[in-house]
């Protein structure tokens, strides 16, 4: 009798043991997968794609100040109207490309914008009157890109800063997040 409560008793010591052991397990692989999916989050958001706040009207109507934007940074060869995230002097602007390397600019006092003499009007409501500072016709040098806001009276582009150059291009922008009923 002696003897099956010894042996009980030890058994039960192995099986808590045992318990124990594959309790440590699990912490430890619950503890590497939430590591692993935090690094593979991580680089994607930093190599991959990215998520920032558009702040201003620039883009009025289709980005509004506050709204979320998310963007592609691998994006290599950017089309005619492809909205994109840049940074100048330090400086965050959000704007649609209007123009590539090669492609003429003209700007008239009328507020009508022609790239490579084609009239541009598409779905833009304000019209397009030409800065100080740039000489128009421009041609876009190669590996830069003509950027406008879409809000054109009231917004800082390539009118303001030249042709922006490829480098400074952070990516496509791919969605937007309406922050406003978040």
């Amino acid at each position: 009798m002696k003897q099956n409560i010894k042996n009980q008793s030890i058994a039960e010591i192995i099986s808590r043991r045992r318990e124990n052991v594959l309790v440590r397990q699990d912490g430890v692989s619950l503890l590497l997968r939430i590591l692993f999916l935090t690094l593979a989050v991580w680089f994607l958001f930093s190599r991959v794609f990215f998520i920032t706040q558009a702040s201003g009207n620039d883009m009025f109507p289709a980005i509004k100040d506050g709204d979320l934007v998310i963007g592609f940074r691998l994006q290599q060869d950017y089309a005619k109207n492809d909205v994109v995230v840049c940074r100048i002097n330090g400086q965050q602007y959000i704007g649609r490309i209007l123009a590539r390397q090669g492609d003429t600019v003209m700007l008239d006092e009328s507020g009508k914008l022609l790239i490579n003499g084609t009239a541009q009007n598409g779905e833009i409501l304000y019209p397009t009157y030409a800065v100080d500072g740039l000489e128009y016709p421009l041609t876009v040098p190669e590996n830069h890109v003509f950027i406008l806001g879409d809000y054109r009276t009231q917004t800082i582009d390539s009118r303001d800063f030249g042709p922006v150059p490829m480098e400074a291009v952070e990516g496509k922008v791919i969605t937007i997040l309406r922050r406003r009923g978040l």
